[in-house]
């Protein structure tokens, strides 16, 4: 049985033990050395965390997924979401814990921001001017909050909104990215497709494929193992075998007719090529076929 999930205002302490603040910040090291760098799973029922990862590395738990992250990276983390984190003992940066309800969107709510709030996303803010003001932003919360000077709701309260919108443009963008990456990668595999099904009895290499496709080999080897975890050659190699297969189950045509068909001028190479691929002869796979197939 699954031990159930606890929940916490701060990690490690009981609700209710800080009852009189909307924010609080500590520094990551403060409390994960404290845990031998490991938080486990858990939640806050009220609760919105941002972590801001400026050195070190390690693991977000969100349930039953896990995501490495690197810095500079901000992590977010809604109310009720379950969740845990391994750092790396160099691990440096800030973890704010925010009233949700004192967040200048509701998360879950119709606005664009809500929405975003309303799931876990850990944003790599990266080498830009946006991703550089979001992490001076955090970095300018952290010391307002320490310090309690004059004005420092206000400040704490337009921080918290600057950070928030911009850290949600820079996660959106590169999602709308992906998006268009993963819509022409698809295309790229559609065509990689049509050309395979014209081309694979000429025993066309990568390079011929790259090259139609406008892209390296390298790139187009990339493409093709994400979506279907075949290389190129891998991918000719079983359009090639599956042909084979079907000639040899349900045809009479010799293995050396098949080899020629198949584009082979040596039926020995095209034996080994079958050999290499399924660890038997096209004669023996042939008869075990049949046998299978009671003809």
């Amino acid at each position: 049985m699954r031990q159930p999930v606890p929940t916490y205002d701060l990690y490690g302490e009981e609700i209710g033990d800080r009852p009189d603040f909307w924010m609080h910040c500590e520094t990551i090291p403060a409390r994960s050395r404290l845990h031998h760098w490991e938080i486990a799973l858990h939640r806050h029922e009220n609760f919105f965390q941002i972590l801001y990862i400026a050195d070190g590395s390690g693991d977000a738990v969100f349930g039953e997924r896990t995501q490495v992250f690197a810095p500079p990276t901000i992590i977010t983390v809604p109310p009720t979401a379950k969740h845990g984190f391994r750092f790396s003992s160099d691990v440096d940066g800030f973890v704010f814990t925010i009233l949700a309800s004192h967040l200048p969107a509701a998360p879950g709510g119709r606005s664009r921001l809500g929405s975003w709030l309303a799931k876990p996303h850990l944003t790599y803010l990266g080498d830009n001017d946006d991703g550089h003001y979001v992490a001076e932003t955090l970095r300018r919360m952290a010391v307002e909050w320490e310090a309690r000077h004059g004005h420092r709701t206000a400040l704490l309260d337009s921080h918290l909104m600057t950070v928030l919108m911009l850290t949600e443009r820079i996660d959106q963008t590169r999602s709308d990215d992906g998006t268009r990456d993963e819509a022409v990668n698809e295309r790229r595999l559609e065509v990689f497709n049509a050309l395979l099904q014209q081309h694979y009895l000429d025993h066309r290499p990568a390079a011929f494929y790259a090259q139609a496709l406008n892209i390296s080999p390298t790139h187009l080897n990339r493409v093709l193992r994400a979506a279907t975890g075949k290389s190129v050659q891998e991918a000719i190699a079983g359009k090639l075998l599956a042909a084979a297969r079907r000639q040899l189950v349900f045809t009479r045509t010799s293995v050396q007719e098949i080899s020629f068909s198949l584009g082979f001028s040596d039926p020995a190479y095209f034996s080994r090529f079958f050999v290499r691929h399924t660890g038997v002869s096209p004669r023996a796979w042939r008869l075990a076929e049949r046998q299978k197939l009671g003809a």
